[in-house]
């Protein structure tokens, strides 16, 4: 039924959503018992509930479909981190059961179940259920609700329309190609990642929803919230923090965290719907080389292959694909064609015959397989659910590696479908590693399957290379194989307005290396526009320009030579900066930080902070303010309590108020917080370049000294996870004599970095 037209607010439809409430409590505790391998569980008259520790300060908390127990077994590829063993204090009263770690104390009242979760040291109460708590409907739905606090405020939810603070809104996770313009009210986009941040007064702990069916969060409530999901069982997380980097930690070190990127990766990448031929693809490269541009890949869109065949190429527009990939590889610059699922249904086409032959593709309970209609038409799509079929397909891409290519682009991976619904048809039945489950269950899980197929079955091909995946649509743990970007945007300011926020959420819930389609994907960008754009992406995570064929073209240069310099200086920053966001990557690898982050994570007990969606941090000591709106030449900055430094003037600003800046069009507002020395570098062309000098900036603070961190490791192997690496902690003092002195220590000399020769620059 067609709900995008007044049709949406008939009477009935709001009658019938509001009578679907008929939800059934979990009810009393009959029973409670400690069982082996450390699960509590509890029976009560409406199912069974399981708490089990994954550590001192994170708890799951389970309640079993159909009356039954919870699976806490299930799902290998989202839960790689393990129960640790927990010293766990038992104390049973008659009204409650007190759960007891080190950290963090889970009280279960008994009549009716009733979990809170309290910090065990200093008795704060973080989160808990109320009058509702637990539930499941009729149909197979669960649904909890929780207490809210009038100062509590949400962020997170992976990729998100709208400001950062997601407090008052309606959210639902259902990955869905959205074509139509992002507005705040979108709420289903292309990832679904079911967890949330809630800050409170600059104390932080996380929650997620393990379930991946559709699900919702409803945060428009006063008192309190509630998450829903279609089936499955309620299967929560509860990560005690204290700080929002300890829960964005302790989530990933569950779902896993993202690995070093190659280094190109982290370049500067142009993209178009399409580049169709060899020949346009070397003019676009020889412009770049023209007019002094760096460049790190390029990108191909559909029109590379051969009516729209995966695994292919069109031998009319590339007659020599090896041969294209290693001209332009030998100038330092990559090729990434875009890969989908959907799969020709031609029986004279190998990929094809070889998929319906190995009963790889997704189908039916009785056997038939599905079609749908995408760019080849009539197409099958990889169930990618299961292992064999992950390994055939990540196999197939040998195509891809044998001539060169080292990134692969996955789109329309939701899966998108050209039908009412979008997506396959629900009971799809997918193998699911021997656990057979319906598409309406792993429908959000499908994009993941093909990401981690994609970038396992490139690793294999790469004789030690580090692969890089771009894909539009995940699920919670995608970090651990893909960047994402935020899908088909507009060249609206608003989309440019929008992209902080959506990046930073991203950011939140696990996924360092995202970014938005630079100028905007669909309708017509302007100099402007672009300008603003590139100055924003150049200091985000991923930084690439793409745009449709219907739009018109938006590459640096198109809107003449004022645009172009400005795009050419930030493009160029964005190599200088390299060293610094490549030592944030490694860091995020480590522990889960994000390398782009709201300015909360860093001023926790700044209440001016919590609310900011037009600046963020990068890294801990570098502020970035864009101008996010048309012409807008002064820039109000909300910058947080300390000294800072204005990158451009070197004027020293002092923190803890808004200030006004200018941002004339060639001007993106940075500041530099006092106390930093900052790694940057020579510019140069692309990353294959070598570094002719490391140059440290020094920002001294108030007394005199400033410090900072270099990571560096040969950028393109997986060398660094044998100790081939080098990390250096920088400290600068200010001598009595007024001279800088810088002095290093070698944290880690497992590689010889080959940046030159090294400079010193105090700024301020």
């Amino acid at each position: 039924m067609n709900l995008d037209n007044s049709l949406a607010i008939h009477p009935d439809q709001y009658t019938k959503g509001i009578a679907a409430e008929g939800f059934t409590d979990i009810g009393s505790v009959k029973a409670f018992a400690r069982l082996a391998g450390g699960e509590f569980r509890f029976t009560c008259t409406g199912g069974v509930v399981s708490v089990l520790f994954y550590g001192n300060r994170v708890v799951r908390v389970a309640m079993g479909v159909g009356g039954g127990a919870p699976e806490l077994s299930r799902d290998k590829h989202v839960l790689v981190g393990k129960p640790e063993a927990v010293a766990v204090e038992v104390a049973e009263r008659d009204d409650a059961v007190e759960l007891t770690t080190a950290a963090l104390r889970v009280v279960v009242r008994k009549a009716p179940l009733r979990v809170s979760y309290y910090d065990a040291v200093t008795g704060e109460w973080l989160a808990g259920e109320g009058e509702r708590g637990m539930m499941f409907g009729s149909k197979g739905e669960v649904a909890a609700y929780r207490t809210m606090l009038p100062e509590d405020r949400f962020y997170g939810f992976g990729e998100k329309a709208g400001f950062l603070d997601k407090r008052g809104e309606k959210l639902s996770m259902w990955n869905t190609d959205v074509y139509a313009p992002h507005n705040p009210e979108t709420s289903e986009l292309y990832v679904s990642i079911p967890f949330f941040l809630t800050l409170r007064g600059g104390r932080a702990f996380g929650t997620f929803l393990f379930n991946t069916f559709k699900t919702s969060f409803d945060l428009s409530g006063d008192s309190e919230y509630r998450m829903h999901a279609d089936g499955g069982q309620l299967d929560t997380f509860v990560f005690a923090g204290p700080s929002a980097k300890d829960v964005v930690s302790q989530y990933t070190a569950l779902t896993g965290r993202a690995p070093i990127p190659p280094k190109w990766a982290l370049g500067y990448h142009q993209s178009r719907y399409s580049y169709e031929t060899d020949g346009e693809v070397r003019e676009l490269v020889r412009a770049f080389k023209e007019k002094g541009i760096p460049l790190d890949a390029v990108y191909l869109d559909i029109h590379y292959m051969n009516g729209y065949r995966v695994f292919t190429f069109d031998k009319s527009r590339f007659p020599d694909p090896a041969g294209l990939i290693k001209e332009l590889r030998e100038s330092g610059i990559r090729i990434i064609p875009i890969v989908d699922p959907g799969v020709k249904a031609d029986p004279e086409y190998p990929v094809f015959r070889e998929g319906a032959a190995g009963s790889r593709f997704c189908g039916f309970a009785d056997g038939s397989l599905f079609y749908g209609q995408v760019w080849p038409e009539k197409s099958a799509f990889p169930d990618f659910t299961d292992g064999p079929v992950r390994e055939w397909w990540g196999d197939l891409h040998a195509f891809y590696a044998d001539k060169g290519i080292e990134g692969i682009w996955n789109d329309m991976n939701e899966p998108s479908v050209f039908n009412d619904s979008k997506t396959m048809d629900l009971d799809v039945l997918h193998k699911n590693d021997s656990q057979p489950a319906t598409h309406r269950e792993l429908h959000n899980q499908y994009g993941f399957f093909m990401s981690k197929a994609t970038y396992e079955g490139m690793a294999r091909q790469m004789a030690g290379r580090r692969p890089f995946v771009l894909t539009r649509a995940g699920f919670s743990g995608i970090q651990r194989y893909a960047a994402v970007w935020t899908g088909d945007n507009r060249s609206f300011w608003e989309h440019l307005e929008m992209s902080v926020p959506m990046c930073l959420n991203l950011g939140l819930s696990g996924v360092p290396l995202c970014g938005a389609d630079v100028g905007g994907f669909a309708h017509d960008s302007n100099g402007e526009l672009l300008a603003r754009w590139t100055q924003v992406g150049a200091l985000m995570p991923y930084f690439r320009n793409h745009s449709e064929m219907k739009a018109i073209r938006q590459e640096p240069w198109v809107f003449g030579s004022e645009v172009e310099d400005v795009a050419r200086k930030y493009i160029q920053l964005r190599y200088r900066w390299l060293l610094y966001l490549y030592t944030l990557f490694a860091e995020a690898s480590r522990t889960g930080v994000p390398v782009m982050r709201p300015l909360f994570m860093e001023f926790p007990e700044d209440a001016s902070c919590y609310g900011v969606s037009d600046q963020y941090m990068l890294g801990s000591q570098v502020l970035v303010a864009p101008v996010v709106r048309p012409n807008v030449l002064k820039r109000l900055v909300y910058l947080p309590a300390g000294d800072w430094v204005n990158y451009w003037t070197d004027e020293k600003v002092a923190g803890g108020a808004h200030v006004i800046v200018d941002a004339p069009l060639d001007t993106l507002p940075i500041f530099v917080r006092a106390g930093t020395v900052l790694p940057l570098a020579t510019a140069r062309m692309n990353t294959e370049q070598p570094v002719e000098a490391l140059e440290l900036h020094v920002y001294l603070s108030a007394d005199g000294s400033a410090e900072g961190t270099v990571y560096e490791d040969d950028g393109v192997t997986f060398a660094h996870g044998e100790g081939a690496w080098y990390e250096e902690k920088l400290t600068a003092t200010r001598l009595g004599s007024g001279e800088v002195e810088v002095r290093s220590n070698v944290v880690h000399g497992g590689y010889e970095p080959g940046w030159g020769e090294r400079r010193v620059v105090v700024h301020g």
